[in-house]
């Protein structure tokens, strides 16, 4: 049987179950009052009992998980002052991870692993283009053609809206608007980082529930400061992940100890702007994967960041200070204050604001699953060290990682892209080929056109002088005539007008 979970101390030691580490749990409070450590302190008890821990470390601030505290006098005089003695130093079995292969080992997942019905919840489309979506997969998958990566599903895509009229006899309309809208929203999702989240090699998921050879459980740690600035890439592998572990682990109930648990750091940048899908699959898990062991646990500033679905089922709460000094702000102290159950010893909405560094109200679930009352809590400090690792720190962690090598290089076999595109090269070589089969008529003789020769001009012959006399002679006998001609013609009419 696990040993109970030691949170801190109020007048009496303040411990959790673990049987109850999969009824979930929510840990929130303002910036700079302690979260970060009681989150730590949570996923180092958990890897001590054997339960591999997955957490997105979005600031970069608990990479340090992979080294040995110590050096710090404030921690050692928060141990003495709440009797944690011995207080040991001790590195946890971290393994990193980066869906940009920057920070960690590569994380990818398949077009195919992901499924036409969560892509399509994730793209936002409507039924017509998920209809068309899941005609894509379907051809696919009747002719053998992988769908890998963004450019498989692309080619797809291409290929069905050629065929259009072939495809639609037998599954229906596949019209060139709606390939075009899913073509426009695979490039919102590709221009946020996406090829380098699909693809091989797949992650295994037993790499995530991993253990040591000394029984502890592997700290899995997501370089998330780069991806939280993609949500939709964020969305993506939340929903595939989320989804295999729903699909793939068995129930098996209520056990002794989690088989694995879930931190999300940051929580209010995981639901704020979500697609609807994210926040349906993560209060579909939260509700149901509780029987196949899992526990998942959110970290937020705010308790009102987290949707009333998803925070209904969080049974184990750590509450750190609250301000209050905006409408907003006096509504989330009332509502943390009325999610636990009253201690009659103090006035928890006043106690909320009122709590120092390293202060929380802790309620955790006990026998039969009740909450407990709520209590003031001293927050133990973390054995492993508070802040972030080195860069070099993290190389030599990552040079004698269990999965080392594994998903670094990328593998890009043979798929729907490739085989898509030696079938559209052939059918053009066929094309040609035939072209160049057609006898044309042959061709009679070439005439050539030349331009005509200029014609001569005409010697003009001279005349004899007794020619030119001649000539004179009778120019001016005509001449004469003319004249005298004209004169009685004119004669006459005037004499007639007379």
């Amino acid at each position: 049987m696990a040993n109970p979970i030691f949170i801190g101390r109020s007048d009496a030691p303040v411990l959790m179950d673990p049987k109850f580490g999969n009824r979930h749990g929510l840990i929130t409070g303002a910036t700079g009052t302690g979260k970060t450590v009681t989150l730590q302190i949570l996923a180092e008890a958990f890897s001590a009992m054997g339960t591999p821990v997955f957490m997105a470390d979005v600031k970069g601030d608990v990479s340090g998980m992979c080294m040995p505290g110590g050096g710090n006098p404030k921690l050692e005089s928060r141990a003495k002052e709440i009797g944690l003695d011995p207080y040991t130093y001790a590195a946890m079995p971290v393994v990193f991870w980066d869906l940009f292969g920057e920070k960690g080992h590569r994380l990818r997942a398949t077009i195919s692993e992901m499924g036409p019905l969560l892509l399509s919840r994730l793209l936002q489309l409507n039924e017509t283009q998920e209809g068309v979506l899941n005609i894509a997969f379907k051809v696919a998958d009747e002719q053998g053609l992988l769908l890998l990566d963004l450019k498989d599903l692309r080619a797809m895509l291409a290929s069905i809206a050629e065929n259009a009229k072939e495809i639609q006899r037998e599954y229906g309309l596949v019209s060139e608007t709606s390939v075009g809208a899913i073509q426009r929203a695979l490039l919102v999702l590709e221009q946020q980082g996406a090829e380098h989240f699909f693809g091989e090699p797949a992650l295994d998921l037993n790499d995530f529930i991993r253990t040591t050879s000394d029984g502890r459980g592997v700290v899995n740690l997501l370089s998330a400061d780069k991806l939280m600035n993609n949500p939709r890439l964020y969305s993506s592998f939340l929903l595939w992940l989320l989804s295999e572990l729903f699909e793939q682990l068995p129930e098996v109930g209520d056990l002794e100890r989690p088989k694995l648990v879930f931190f999300f750091d940051e929580a209010h940048l995981l639901f704020n702007e979500a697609p609807k899908a994210l926040i349906e699959k993560v209060e579909q898990v939260v509700r149901l994967i509780r029987s196949k062991g899992v526990g998942v646990y959110f970290c937020s500033q705010n308790p009102l960041d987290v949707p009333d679905s998803v925070l209904a089922q969080l049974g184990n709460r750590v509450q750190h200070a609250l301000r209050a000094y905006t409408p907003r702000e006096e509504k989330a102290v009332n509502t943390a204050a009325d999610t636990f159950r009253p201690n009659p010893a103090f006035k928890t909405a006043e106690v909320i604001t009122q709590l120092g560094v390293g202060e929380a109200l802790v309620s955790v679930l006990e026998e039969k699953g009740v909450p407990s009352i709520v209590q003031r809590t001293f927050i133990r400090p973390p054995s492993s060290r508070l802040g972030p690792c080195t860069p070099e720190e993290r190389r030599a962690v990552m040079g004698t990682s269990p999965v080392g090598g594994k998903y670094d290089q990328e593998i890009d076999r043979e798929s729907a892209y490739e085989i898509l595109k030696q079938k559209a090269t052939q059918a053009q070589a066929e094309e040609d080929q035939e072209l160049g089969k057609v006898q044309l008529p042959p061709a009679g003789p070439k005439i050539e056109y030349k331009e005509p020769a200029p014609r001569p001009e005409p010697r003009r012959r001279s005349d004899s002088p007794f020619e030119a006399t001649l000539k004179s002679v009778l120019r001016s006998a005509g001449s004469t005539i003319t004249r005298e001609l004209t004169r009685g013609i004119l004669g006459g009419l005037f004499k007639r007008r007379r």
